[in-house]
């Protein structure tokens, strides 16, 4: 996938085009934010309004709010990403305040407009925006969703790409090469499809990938520098707070560091006491929310939600893994992560990243990267609320897709050029039509998103929004996206030395 040749890369320094690996990421990833109220973003703004996670004044708007009578009403999940995107609302609120009174009183000098009107086949979406609309909290949402994508999500995953950029430049000291490796990972993986909206399943992969590399550590001279155990045991611990499939990850990341301990030449037991302490931290953090909202540390929201589908299998859900949801899971043409993201294919040419002393994963990193990918798809198997996918797209099995594709980057780099080149193009653009598009529960899944945007053209998730509720007349994407290309032009041009740095 190319060679040091006279790329332009070379103007940069490594941290110069690191940093403009995340601004671009950034920027594509904020473009393309999806307008919808997760579930999530209820106790972010309970948290941001009151400093509360009581999301009672929400009661109704979405089926994942139950109430505990005399404690108030929660969403049936773990907290990791309302924390995280209460915290740009926090500080932008005072302007979404004044922008929501303004629309308010706006409102109450106008006649009154009995239904709220939007262009969609999906009678809840209508209901929704008709009850959102009625309490005046329509606008609150729509501004809140897009302040927690751009100012969380999106810088977040941008961190994200540029972990994989310092992987790649560590393992194969070529700039061009792990520039586009790292893009490949950010707009050819459902790392682009989910990082739309406040999501746990895509931060959960990022904190994994960086409990990861602090672990491993690629970018010292020798592969063996001692770990930020700490640091990568607060990002460990977080994956929890996040998600309780983050327990997957969790186990397998301190599996991981006890064998980087264990292979030290210099072991110090208080390093697995540095990862212990920041699992714990993070530990301490789900207890106290638990404890402050169910009135018990221990039970998970499941244990107190009330029965929904599948809740009879297993305990609340869970069962022993299911052969048709793994399959679902792997190649379901709705929620399926290879139907969704084909160049992870490529983690399939098991000989490709086997293949010779220069292989990107040595044994150990292989090892912990095959167990957290086996134990993941265990997982969603079991999970029998991973069903319900068919109307979200892809999202259970996100916390794999870092890991996957250092695997399929392995046969990537063993590919001729071309083949390579072509590969990423077409993964890229079937990748983007799922972003754009989003919706798989529809007629042949995530290929009607290729085949919608191919036939009728580029379009943006929250502009096609603003365009069913009527706010906007039918407006092309183009010149956004002509727009954001000239300033990612100019992001990689402007600040560039005059004078080539080579690189060995």
């Amino acid at each position: 996938m190319g060679s040091h040749g006279n790329s332009s890369f070379r103007r940069f320094s490594d941290r110069g085009i690191a940093f403009r690996i995340f601004l671009t990421c950034w920027l594509v990833f904020a473009l393309h934010f999806a307008t919808n109220t997760v579930r999530e973003i209820y106790p972010a703004l309970s948290l941001g309004d009151h400093l509360s996670f009581d999301v009672t004044e929400y009661s109704g708007l979405h089926q994942d709010i139950f109430e505990i009578p005399g404690r108030g009403s929660f969403i049936n999940n773990n907290p990791g990403a309302s924390i995280i995107g209460a915290i740009p609302y926090a500080v932008l609120r005072p302007v979404t305040d004044r922008i929501v009174e303004r629309v308010k009183e706006k409102r109450a000098a106008e006649p009154i407009q009995e239904h709220a009107d939007y262009d969609t086949i999906y009678p809840l979406a209508q209901q929704f925006l008709q009850k959102a609309r009625e309490r005046n909290l329509d606008v609150k949402f729509g501004l809140a969703a897009g302040i927690m994508q751009a100012l969380a999500m999106a810088p977040i995953s941008a961190l994200g790409a540029v972990a994989m950029f310092w992987i790649f430049l560590s393992l194969t000291a070529n700039r061009r090469t792990s520039v586009l490796l790292a893009l490949l990972y950010a707009f050819a993986t459902p790392i682009f499809f989910r990082t739309a909206q406040l999501n746990q399943n895509v931060l959960l992969a990022d904190f994994a990938l960086f409990a990861f590399v602090l672990l491993w550590r690629p970018m010292s001279s020798d592969g063996e520098s001692r770990p930020f155990y700490f640091l990568a045991g607060l990002c460990a611990g977080w994956t929890v707070v996040l998600d309780y499939s983050g327990l997957v990850a969790a186990v397998a990341l301190f599996g991981y560091a006890l064998a980087k301990w264990y292979a030290a030449e210099k072991r110090n037991s208080a390093d697995l006491g540095r990862f212990a302490f920041g699992v714990a931290i993070c530990a301490a953090v789900l207890m106290a929310y638990q404890w402050a909202s169910f009135g018990n540390p221990i039970l998970p929201a499941q244990s107190y939600m009330p029965a929904a589908n599948y809740t009879e299998l297993g305990y609340r859900g869970f069962s022993f893994p299911q052969f048709d949801l793994l399959f679902e899971t792997a190649f379901g043409m709705r929620y399926g992560l290879f139907a969704s993201a084909p160049i992870l294919l490529a983690a399939f040419l098991v000989p490709l990243w086997l293949k010779g002393s220069n292989r990107l994963l040595k044994n150990r990193e292989l090892v912990f990267v095959l167990t957290l990918t086996t134990l993941f798809f265990a997982f969603c198997a079991a999970n029998q609320y991973g069903r319900m996918q068919f109307n979200t797209g892809v999202r259970h099995i996100v916390p794999v897709v870092p890991f996957i594709f250092l695997l399929a980057a392995n046969a990537l780099l063993r590919f001729p050029v071309i083949v390579a080149a072509i590969i990423g193009v077409l993964g890229t653009y079937w990748s983007w039509c799922l972003a754009m598009y989003r919706d798989v529960e529809q007629g042949f899944g995530v290929l009607e998103s290729i085949r919608h945007v191919t036939l009728e053209g580029f379009r943006l998730p929250w502009l096609t929004t603003l365009e069913r509720m009527g706010f906007v007349s039918s407006q092309s994407a183009i010149p956004l996206l002509l727009l954001s290309g000239l300033i990612i032009w100019l992001i990689w041009t402007v600040g560039a030395k005059s004078k080539n740095v080579e690189i060995n």
